[in-house]
């Protein structure tokens, strides 16, 4: 498990069509890991390459900003989480969407892990309130299926900034579960 989220770019002005990921001259892509290490290795990078390769289109780099996780709960407790990329989630190599058996088991699982890996308490009572329509994409030739949520947990408010680094669910490094 890699603690680096990635959302995938948001082009301003990018006319919507039905199956296509339009693109515009003016966008932009988050990076993000909960380790202080490797976000400043990312930061670093990023200031220093002029362009990126995502799938088949390059985007130029004409800036980097650093920005926080967003609003960090005031304490541990209830939160309501949100992402803005589909969470990916599988079950013995099923893909599984909100709504299936097991969804919110193996969510679930995969929270408890990444607070264990850094070292926190594991998120309690995960339940999702809200979930976007399944959506499906090919990468590096092998699907991803997943849909956006809208969650609550009982969680240490340590662990929930650290998510809003690092995302929801697998494949965060490819650009899904990032946090709203």
């Amino acid at each position: 498990m890699k603690p680096v989220g990635v959302a995938g770019p948001v082009f301003v002005g990018a006319p919507p069509r039905k199956g296509v990921f339009t693109t515009s001259g003016e966008g932009s892509v988050w990076f993000g890991s909960p380790v202080p290490e490797i976000a400043s290795v990312l930061v670093r990078s990023l200031a220093s390459c002029g362009e990126l390769e995502w799938g088949r289109t390059r985007l130029a780099v004409r800036g980097i900003a650093l920005e926080g996780g967003g609003p960090a709960p005031a304490a541990d407790g209830l939160v309501e989480l949100e992402t803005l990329t589909p969470v990916v989630v599988k079950h013995e190599s099923r893909n599984l969407l909100p709504g299936d058996e097991y969804f919110v088991e193996r969510l679930a699982h995969n929270l408890a892990h990444k607070a264990e890996l850094l070292g926190l308490p594991a998120p309690r009572g995960l339940r999702v309130l809200e979930a976007g329509p399944r959506r499906r994409f090919a990468v590096r030739g092998a699907p991803r299926i997943g849909a956006k949520v809208r969650v609550e947990l009982d969680a240490d408010a340590r662990f929930v900034a650290a998510l809003r680094s690092w995302g929801m669910g697998l494949d965060t490094i490819q650009g899904f579960g990032w946090i709203r």
